[in-house]
Order: structure tokens, then sequence, then C-alpha cells
């Protein structure tokens, strides 16, 4: 049955509504995944992409600035992945910016985190490779898990163990919390602990004052301290030295004094062995005595005399006036 003009314009409109519904569509999906804005090729490489695909999300400090391009597998143990990055948000990527994979969601698909840099590196250009963190996988987790739990069963079972024997009485803790006697002595003994705690902290005191005063020059060690006096003590000890050494020059000579008499030599030798030069020097200070007992005697004539009675008078009230001064 042939349509008619109104079935050919319905179909006609239904036929452009779609296609502008397509286009729109494809223009924001692609626009979404920067399919068709201006962009720079960026890549990393990972060890492990743990799911990741092409036309993944790529975030830049929280904000999708680009998608997964490419994935290809360079070896065993490297995966290279190619990005494409918003080129108004390239300029701000540094070549220090570190990639790692992490999840949309608790459940969500696999995208590209790339942080930035602590550094003040220059801008990254096109076609740069930046350095990658390998994301923790769950098995990993999982066997990290396992050795945790593991840990905590042992160290469970020997904690039951502990409180088991603490309760049957063994143990130095069962016996410090269950012997009255041992509380006692240790409480006796945490007592002179403090009291000797308290007598060291006064004999520190003292010291820390007797350290204190030694600078104090009212002291010895103050005084001693003085570079002053340190001088004077040095000078005293020095004149020391050279008396000691005059000392020893004179006893050495008075021992050489001593051996010549010994041995009959010089003049104390003649003075003090010679009899007959004693017995001279003894007349003669006999004499000398007679000598002058007899001059006392013609002094005392002579004052009596009357031509020397005034002079003797004279000198004497000399004298007194002299005493009366």
């Amino acid at each position: 049955m042939e349509k008619t003009t109104s079935q050919k314009i319905r179909l006609g409109l239904f036929v452009i509504i779609g296609l502008l519904i397509f286009i729109l569509a494809t223009y924001f999906i692609g626009d979404k995944q920067k399919m068709f804005g201006k962009t720079n090729h960026l890549e990393t490489i990972f060890n492990n992409v743990n799911g990741l695909q092409i036309g993944n999300n790529v975030r830049y400090s929280g904000v999708n600035v680009g998608t997964v391009l490419g994935i290809e597998m360079i070896n065993d143990t490297s995966i290279k992945v190619d990005m494409i990055i918003d080129k108004a948000i390239f300029k701000h990527i540094k070549k220090d910016a570190v990639a790692t994979i992490g999840s949309d969601g608790l459940v969500g698909s696999m995208v590209i985190n790339i942080l930035p840099g602590k550094g003040n590196e220059a801008s990254a250009e096109p076609g740069d490779e930046i350095i990658s963190i390998n994301r923790i996988r769950t098995d990993d987790l999982l066997i990290t898990l396992s050795k945790t739990n593991d840990n905590a069963a042992l160290l469970t079972k020997n904690l039951l163990k502990i409180t088991d024997e603490m309760n049957n009485g063994k143990g130095t803790v069962a016996l410090l919390l269950n012997d009255i006697e041992v509380a006692k002595d240790l409480k006796e003994t945490m007592y002179y602990l403090k009291i000797s705690g308290r007598e060291t902290s006064k004999a520190t005191n003292n010291l820390n004052r007797l350290l204190e005063s030694i600078n104090d020059k009212d002291n010895v060690i103050g005084l001693l301290k003085d570079t002053a006096v340190a001088n004077d003590i040095k000078t005293i000890v020095s004149n020391l030295d050279k008396t000691s050494l005059e000392v020893n020059k004179v006893v050495t000579n008075l021992n050489n004094t001593i051996v010549n008499i010994k041995e009959g030599k010089g003049a104390l030798n003649y003075l003090s062995n010679d009899p007959t030069l004693v017995h001279t020097i003894d007349s003669t200070m006999t004499n000398v005595n007679e000598a002058s007992i007899k001059l006392n005697e013609n002094l005392e004539a002579l004052k009596h005399n009357f031509l020397f009675r005034g002079y003797f008078r004279r000198l004497e009230k000399e004298k007194r006036k002299e005493k009366t001064k």
C-alpha cells in the first residue's frame, strides 16, 4: 500500500529527530571522554592496572581532566597506559606528578588519579611519562589481615595463659596481688625509696650551693680562682724556690767550714785549738776589764775634783731637762 504524504512527513521527522538525538548523545559522550576537545597525551607505567579499561576517567586533584586512551603490555611486570588530558588542564600538571589507580566509589569503575608533585618542577610536556604508585591489591590486604588475625589469636592465647596463672597464684604478679606480706614489704620499700629520694634531693641542693660558693671570693677556693692572687702565689713560690737555693748554698758553705775546722784549717780552727792564743786573748780581756775598772775610778774622782765638778753638774742638769721633756 502506498504511503500517504502525511505518513512520509512523520517518518522523515522521526528520522531527523532520532538523528539529532544520536548526534547530541555522541557529542555529550565524546565531550565527557575528551574526544572532541583539544587534548595532549600523557603516559605512565604500572605493574598492575587492577581492572583499568580504555575509556575510564583520569582525574587530577579530584577533577575529571581526561580519559584512558590505550593500555599496552610491555612485559610481564610493566604495563603502559596512554592518557589524553584536556589541554587547558595539562599546563598545571608538573613533571613530578604521580599517577595511581583508584576506584570510583566502593563498586564503581577504575579511574586514574594524578596527584600533584611536592617540588617546583616545570610543567609536563605532551608525551611525557610520569611516575606511578601501584595500588595495594585486595589479595595483599587479605594476606596482611590473615597474618594480623594469626598474631591476634596467638596474643589472646598467651594473655589467657597469663591471666589463668595469675588466678591460680602463680608468678610474680600474682604474688604481688594476692600476698599481703609482699604488698606490705613493697609499700615499705616505696616509703624508704621516697625518703632516699628526698635526702638525695637535699644533698644535690647542698652540692649545688657549694659549687656556686666556689665562685665567691670570700672563701679560700674562690680566692684561689682570682688571677691576681694566683699570680702572687706563683711569685711567692718562685721566691721560695730561689730562697731554698740560697739556703742550700749557705748550708754547703757552712758544711765546708765545719769540714775545714775538723781538718785543722782556717782561722776558726786556730782560734779554737791553739792554747797559747786562747791564753793570750784571756789575759788581754782580763787587762781590759782591769783598765775599765780603773778608768771608772778615775772618772769618779774627777767628778769630785773642784776643777771638773761644775762641768759634771751641768751635764746632770741637761739630762734632767731632757727627761722632763
